[in-house]
């Protein structure tokens, strides 16, 4: 043996010996054992090259993916230890996307050779001796054999494995291709209502759907988010686009069908380096950023934009809250800042405004605190917009609420009755949004005459100090829910402008 190859087989003993072992198994998985198998691996093939063993034939990596050909570059040995790890550990079953995937007999066949030719290389170094050179020869040749059969066969089926998800995202591509096809040839107007871009779009929809299932960790992952969200939003957003309304109601459409271009978007960028595609969907940042953009805002859609009648109460509110920032400037620097006291004074102005006009708000309330109404009937009295059928309690607080009004109009100094009934509303206003402070009191009650005034601020303040518990009553009964509303509230704020939707620079 030259001093050459003696130098190599003695650096490869004492390797052997400074593996990790844990119950007699070689342990990979902390930072020393790691770096010890990979030392022993590489000597390894420093050793055969040394003694002059020739590689076993590696012609089959040709036929790897883009990928897996950058970790093996040609047909040397190029042992690496995920490969060893898959043979000893003799992993049967493999998890992608939530589906369960089992490696072939034939693979764990080969599996088990590569073990029993390690085993033999170790056995071979625990009693080596310079006068057995031979025997580590004919070791390391039939491990190097073992090594490129299993190696072939294991990245084959990974490749198999890892193909799947990616013809999801293959499908997805090809529906938007199609859209896109399709809307240039007949442009996007007339496009719309063809049967054939109705349905490419559905499987699009679909397609996205089954995506965020499987990736969207940050969120629930919903597959249930249907294609009618969309088409509502579009119905939704044309009249407000065609008349220039800037209404809550634009911008919560638009929100459902910006995101969807976003995710088309994706799809072009994404077919242009799908090798750079991680198999396991969730590891792919970009596309999960814009699955949970998606799935955020077509909740939103499912639940407010396709509720015509909880999205009226929506656009009501902010429409006022928008008029309440003429009545109480301070409003507006909340609104503007999100300062935390605007998300004390919003429970306070819906409740004023569901009081104010029930017909507007009954299912806003009825979403927020089901417990206290009818399920049978919405209304009672003379009027469809004069009382809602509620409980005992919330009854006895809309009476207070008519009966403070009353007072309010008895007590302004204005002549007309729509003149007073809009100084008795701006009272309230600045009530909510100001507080009970003494230094707001004479903003708050100061138009008020004065013959009048202690008696109706007395109940302006009996009335608000009820409000308070109710008030919290609708931030905690469905705290998930509430949370979402005042953040559709704050999306529309302020004067219900889009909200930037330019996309962040393309991450696969």
């Amino acid at each position: 043996m030259s001093s050459q190859s003696m130098a190599a087989v003695s650096q490869l003993a004492a390797n052997y010996w400074q593996l990790v072992l844990v119950d007699g198994c070689v342990e990979t998985q902390s930072s020393p054992g790691f770096h010890a198998i990979t030392a022993f691996v590489e000597s390894l093939e420093e050793a055969a090259e040394a003694l002059g063993l020739r590689p076993a034939d590696r012609s089959y990596r040709e036929n790897f993916s883009v990928n897996y050909q950058a970790l093996f570059s040609d047909r040397a040995r190029q042992y690496r230890v995920e490969i060893l790890e898959a043979s000893l550990q003799q992993t049967t079953v493999i998890w992608v996307n939530g589906d369960k995937f089992e490696f072939s007999q034939e693979a764990m066949m080969r599996a088990a050779t590569l073990k029993q030719c390690w085993r033999n290389v170790t056995i071979t170094l625990e009693r080596w001796n310079h006068s057995e050179t031979h025997i580590l020869r004919r070791a390391l040749k039939a491990l190097d054999t073992a090594w490129a059969a299993f190696e072939h066969k294991y990245i084959d089926e990974l490749m198999d494995i890892e193909a799947r998800p990616r013809m999801l995202m293959v499908t997805a591509i090809e529906n938007e291709q199609k859209l896109q096809d399709m809307e240039t040839e007949h442009g996007h107007q007339r496009v719309a209502t063809r049967p054939e871009y109705i349905d490419t779009q559905r499987s699009l929809v679909q397609n996205i759907s089954h995506l965020n299932s499987i990736a969207n960790v940050h969120r629930k992952g919903r597959n249930d988010l249907s294609v009618e969200i969309l088409w509502d939003a579009m119905k939704t957003i044309e009249p407000c686009e065609q008349n220039g309304d800037n209404t809550a109601a634009r911008v919560l459409s638009g929100e459902v069908v910006a995101s969807f271009l976003a995710m088309r978007q994706y799809f072009r960028e994404v077919s242009q380096c799908l090798e750079q595609l991680d198999p396991q969907l969730s590891n792919n940042e970009g596309l999960v950023a814009r699955l949970t953009d998606w799935e955020e805002s077509w909740e939103v859609g499912k639940h407010y934009v396709q509720n015509k009648m909880v999205l009226s109460g929506i656009c009501d509110l902010v429409a006022e809250i928008q008029r309440a920032q003429l009545i109480a400037p301070a409003l507006k620097s909340m609104c503007d800042d999100l300062d935390a006291e605007l998300f004390l004074v919003l429970p306070r102005i819906l409740w004023l405004r569901g009081l104010a006009k029930p017909a507007v708000h009954l299912h806003v309330f009825k979403s927020l605190l089901p417990q206290r109404f009818s399920s049978s009937k919405e209304f009672c009295g003379s009027s469809s917009q004069e009382q809602w059928v509620c409980d005992l309690e919330l009854s006895a607080f809309i009476e207070q609420f008519h009966i403070v009004r009353q007072a309010l109009l008895a007590s302004t100094c204005d002549s007309s009755q729509r003149t007073s009934e809009f100084s008795a509303w701006e009272v309230l206003v600045k009530r909510v949004v100001l507080g009970s402070e003494s230094t707001a009191r004479e903003d708050v009650y100061g138009a008020l005459s004065s013959s009048a005034r202690e008696q109706a601020e007395q109940a302006v303040e009996s009335f608000m100090n009820k409000m308070e518990g109710w008030s919290i009553e609708i931030q905690r009964y469905r705290a998930e829910d509430w949370n979402v509303f005042t953040s559709i509230i704050a999306k529309c704020l302020p004067e219900g402008s889009m909200e930037d939707r330019s996309l962040p620079m393309f991450q696969v």
